[in-house]
């Protein structure tokens, strides 16, 4: 069972709308429309962990830290750890920083 976290999907959307506003022709934006609704479709498909009030609680506790991580990296760090979950990433140098989060490389 594996699944993605609401961060994640986010940071995809935000990607691919950045994009359909840079397009310069209609064959850009079709395109551009085109992976947004594969990811869409994805996003779907798979199960997708909530950021709760348990996460918010794992990402205040994250951020007092202070490690030198992103904050979107945090938030999604902060669903694992709620959830009890592995973190599946190829970002392995910054989610390593974690205190408690069991990471492991996807591509490997």
């Amino acid at each position: 069972h594996y699944g993605a976290a609401t961060v994640t999907y986010e940071e995809q959307c935000r990607g691919w709308t950045a994009q359909i506003d840079r397009a310069r022709s209609g064959a850009e934006r079709i395109e551009s429309y085109a992976f947004l609704e594969t990811n869409l479709r994805f996003f779907s498909s798979i199960a997708v962990w909530d950021y709760t009030v348990a996460a918010e609680a794992e990402f205040t506790t994250l951020l007092r830290a202070k490690l030198r991580v992103g904050t979107k990296d945090l938030r999604i760090a902060a669903i694992a750890l709620a959830n009890d979950a592995t973190l599946l990433s190829r970002n392995l140098r910054d989610f390593s920083r974690v205190p408690g989060l069991v990471v492991d490389d996807w591509t490997a």
